[in-house]
Parts: C-alpha cells; structure tokens; sequence
C-alpha cells in the first residue's frame, strides 16, 4: 500500500496508526490514560487562549516523507495550513503521549527526528513511569537539553519560542490504577 493510499484511508474509530521507518503499518487502539493525557494537555493549552493552533493526531509536513500526527502540538499564532495540513516550521511544542507499544519509538525515534527538525519543545509524556520529560536546544542529532519532571509535582510552566508560556499541570495528569492498569 502506498504512502498515498494509506493517508487517504479511514481507520477504525479509538485506533492510533503508526507509520514505521521500515514501511510497516502499525495500528493499536488508544488506551484510557493515552486519550485522557491528550485531553488535560488541550485543557491546559486553553491558558494560551480559546483561538490558539493546537493540533491533536492532525498531520503535519516534515521533509523526505517523514510526515507525523503527534499526540499533541502547539503551533505558532500565525500559522497557515499548506493545503490540507501545517508545516513543522509552524511548530512551538510537540507532546507524544508513551503507550505499552509506542516506548521506543516516543522516548527514542521521535527526540532523534523531531530535534533534527528543529521543533523547539519536545515532550514525552509517560503515564506508565508517572513522568514528563522536556526536550529543549535541538541539534542535528536530537537535542541537548532533557529534563524530567515527575506527575504530581503541580504547575511546569514551558516557555514557547514565541514569548508565550504553555504550562502542564503535572498534578491533573492521568496514571494508570496499578491493580487494573487503568485510571
């Protein structure tokens, strides 16, 4: 199946699809903390106004086919779609939510990809280690600076390239229940 192809598919509803650097088409449904994560991000990203860009699983162009949906993405006041989608350029902050399957690629390919794109703000969000680590100073090679923060540790204030703030509320964000690994 083409590149092509599958951007023009429609997946089941409660699916998120990975495009892997192998050509691999990977789909795995959402889980509670992976959809409720997304959902306190958005309500704190109110903050920044009703009118600000924030994407959630929407498509945004990168070079040689790298194209991504993030989990989660502030972008720049001023940005305009090119065609059906917004350019990396446009991006402030990226947020990638870690799920059971998506660990590697959160944590490792895409700190690799999205710093040798220069997207100023990186987050990888992980309910399962209870944990927010923020990537900052991309390089060719991922980024320099990564700094972790643990939930309930109350309000992290995340400056954007922009002069705005983002702040993430590490008190709100979902864990999953140890017993049932669910909220």
């Amino acid at each position: 199946m083409s590149v092509e192809a599958i951007m023009h598919t429609e997946f089941p509803e409660g699916y998120t699809v990975f495009f892997g650097a192998d050509g691999k088409v990977i789909m795995t449904p959402q889980s509670e903390e992976h959809s409720s994560t997304i959902r306190s991000m958005q309500i704190d990203s109110l903050a920044l106004g009703r009118h600000a860009k924030i994407t959630s699983d929407v498509y945004l162009d990168f070079p040689a086919d790298e194209n991504s949906a993030p989990d989660f993405a502030i972008l720049r006041e001023d940005a305009r779609r090119q065609g059906k989608r917004y350019s990396f350029e446009d991006v402030l902050l990226i947020a990638e939510v870690v799920s059971v399957s998506s660990a590697r690629k959160d944590y490792d390919d895409c700190t690799a990809k999205y710093g040798r794109h220069g997207i100023p703000v990186y987050l990888v969000v992980d309910p399962y280690a209870a944990e927010v680590v923020v990537h900052t100073q991309p390089t060719g090679a991922g980024y320099i600076a990564a700094h972790t923060h643990a939930y309930g540790t109350g309000k992290l204030p995340i400056p954007l390239a922009d002069g705005r703030t983002f702040t993430l509320d590490l008190d709100e964000l979902p864990r999953p229940d140890t017993a049932t690994g669910t909220r």
